[in-house]
């Protein structure tokens, strides 16, 4: 796949260097989904408004592994994480907690697995991230022969370059203060070498692949459009190319997520369709602008309604309220765009029974004349392209 628009950090470099894993611009290009599909189709999971289980898929369809917000755990959801599933390759975005299991148990290949993106670095966007390769090196041990057999391909965020002050201005500790900020490519890198005795052993013992083998790391550049991690995060801008292949082109914009940055929402357009998902974002125009005219939007939403009678103290409620996007605005925002269909997902509170679901779909449906599922667990979601208006 054309990689566009990359940036190699002092970290990045340095791994490469290492021979760890290749980060940043490598040559011209990076191919995406130029391994082999694997010889077993993908058993499918049911369609938006059906109980989990297998059967044939569609050529284009989303996958929901997880559809919890976090960090906190959420009982009876898995953390946030989806498949987009084009012509039998496998498109991760976000590696929420048990989204390996999640992807296992939706009947879906690991030697599909053509590419993982993140939103953002968030530890509940990032869970399971770097266990898709740790673990699915390994192979599948309910599908003799499937496995991670080549280099992967990951985009993501690169360094912040700055930590934001701290709620109300008091002092609070920082954590690796030699080095707070690390992007995709130095937490890709630390994570080998903090598991390296069991990578070694295995090595020696066991004959699986080395993990190094398996990531290629990409940290997307920021465009030259005023974004500040102190200051404006996600200023009005165009949307910009991340990625292609023969089945999708991949962009992104930047969302505001807090003082989260970079926060990213991105855009698969396929021969069948496009997809947006928004990542963790407040309202914001730039997914507008992202998913304008697209056939799905899948974005994140929250019922404030529910923290509010929870006895939150004011440092949350004021990150929940600065950083996500209500229901109803949500129904907004799609309206604005023009999509087809609007999926909810990444809903806060995550665990069951929190929130009804016709609550989440109800009030999106207050604004919003289209489609509205509200995601569940193993949920899979047939694209297809609209007639032209």
């Amino acid at each position: 796949m054309t990689t566009h628009g990359e940036r190699e950090s002092d970290g990045a470099a340095a791994v490469s260097r290492r021979g760890l894993l290749r980060a940043g611009t490598i040559g011209a290009a990076a191919a995406w989904g130029s391994g082999t599909v694997g010889a077993t189709a993908a058993a499918a999971a049911p369609s938006a408004d059906a109980a989990p289980g297998r059967g044939a898929g569609a050529d284009v369809e989303i996958v929901a592994l997880g559809t919890a917000a976090g960090p906190p755990l959420a009982t009876g959801r898995a953390g946030i994480s989806t498949v987009l599933r084009v012509h039998g390759r496998n498109y991760v975005v976000d590696c929420g907690r048990s989204a390996v299991t999640q992807y296992n148990r939706a009947g879906l290949l690991l030697s599909d697995l053509a590419a993982v993106l993140i939103t953002h670095l968030h530890a509940d966007h990032l869970a399971d991230y770097y266990n898709f390769f740790l673990l699915g090196g390994w192979g599948d041990g309910d599908r003799e022969g499937d496995g991670i057999s080549q280099r992967v391909p990951v985009y993501g965020p690169g360094p912040a370059g700055a930590l934001p002050p701290a709620f109300g201005g008091g002092e609070v500790p920082t954590v690796a203060p030699d080095h707070p900020t690390p992007g995709l490519a130095d937490l890709t890198h630390l994570s080998i070498e903090a598991h390296a005795y069991s990578t070694n052993v295995f090595l020696r013992d066991s004959g699986i692949p080395d993990v190094r083998e398996l990531i290629d790391v990409h940290e997307i550049e920021v465009p030259d459009v005023g974004a500040d991690p102190l200051g404006e995060t996600a200023p009005a801008m165009d949307p910009f190319v991340v990625a292609e292949d023969d089945r999708v082109r991949v962009s992104a914009i930047l969302v505001p997520h807090g003082p989260v940055f970079p926060s990213f929402a991105f855009r698969f357009d396929t021969d069948d369709g496009s997809i947006v998902f928004s990542g963790d974002t407040a309202r914001s125009d730039n997914v507008v602008r992202l998913a304008s005219g697209a056939d799905v939007l899948v974005h994140e939403a929250i019922d404030l309604d529910f923290y509010h009678g929870a006895g939150m103290s004011e440092a949350v409620l004021s990150h929940l309220e600065k950083s996500h996007t209500t229901t109803e605005d949500v129904g907004r925002v799609a309206q604005a765009a023009g999509v087809g269909t609007l999926v909810l997902s990444h809903l806060a509170p995550g665990a069951e029974g929190t929130v009804p679901d016709g609550r989440w779909v109800s009030r999106a449906r207050r604004h919003f004349d289209g489609r509205v599922v509200r995601a569940h667990e193993l949920t899979r979601i047939p694209v297809r392209r609209r007639a032209a208006r």
